[in-house]
């Protein structure tokens, strides 16, 4: 695989163990031996940049936050920003309210919420953060660009959060709360301005991923790696997979790969 240039990490459940929340010591050797290797490595997650992870030695070229609609080089240029329309934002508001559901937005440089549940704040657990209930919360969706929402909520739930709402869609990677991004958005539309920036075509591109969020991910790169711990679902639109993420399993595909 000598033509790989560029790959593309999820984050939870790809490079983090969920449960143990860290980074294996060969997971984070593979990433900085492909570095050393002069293979960029890039994050691809739905968390905003603020509750990116920082690994010892290792200097990520590019970051795809948000799912996608927040994409920047390591020099802080930004590639892609695709921002939620501000009747969206409003309207899943209302039918988050309707729903007696949780609802928190992201903006570029903090994340806030109207209120909290169980669901919510379990989700937020996930990356080891919590969420804030802010009274400024009206005042923010107003004045600023929101870049995705968190709402707790179930599958069955969906079809009514997302009641009179006109550019926005729902991605998900666990069953007891979601994502909400523009309808055009997505992780793939990410790699995609990535790729253009460097100049890089997908053939010369790799992406690991093991959530729902991370199909388009997947099929916009010629090599498409589900975890081992991946969904079904995931697992067979990928075009390989590897070991579980705590079996090592980035570690060892890229060493059998000749990557590193």
């Amino acid at each position: 695989m000598s033509e790989i240039k560029i790959i593309f990490f999820d984050i939870d459940g790809t490079l983090i163990d969920m449960n143990r929340k860290q980074i294996t010591q060969k997971t984070l050797l593979a990433l900085q031996q492909l570095q050393e290797k002069g293979i960029k490595i890039c994050l691809a997650s739905g968390r905003p940049p603020i509750q990116l992870p920082h690994f010892d030695n290792v200097d990520f070229d590019a970051f795809l936050t948000f799912n996608g609609s927040y994409c920047y080089t390591k020099e802080q240029k930004v590639v892609h920003k695709n921002a939620l329309l501000k009747s969206d934002v409003k309207q899943m508001v209302h039918n988050a309210r309707q729903l007696n559901r949780a609802l928190s937005v992201a903006t570029k440089d903090r994340t806030l919420a109207n209120s909290i549940d169980e669901d919510l704040v379990a989700y937020y657990g996930v990356g080891g953060f919590k969420v804030e209930v802010d009274a400024h919360f009206e005042q923010v969706i107003d004045q600023e660009e929101v870049f995705q929402m968190m709402i707790s909520g179930r599958k069955e739930e969906y079809p009514a959060m997302l009641k009179d709402v006109k550019a926005a869609a729902i991605t998900a990677w666990w069953d007891r709360a979601f994502d909400v991004i523009p309808k055009d958005g997505g992780k793939g539309v990410g790699v995609e301005k990535v790729l253009a920036h460097y100049g890089f075509d997908r053939m010369q591109a790799m992406a690991f991923g093991d959530g729902g969020n991370d199909i388009e991910m997947l099929q916009a790169v010629g090599h498409g790696i589900a975890m081992g711990n991946a969904l079904d679902e995931i697992k067979n639109i990928a075009d390989d997979v590897c070991g579980s993420v705590t079996e090592d399993g980035i570690y060892y595909y890229c060493k059998e790969k000749g990557l590193i």
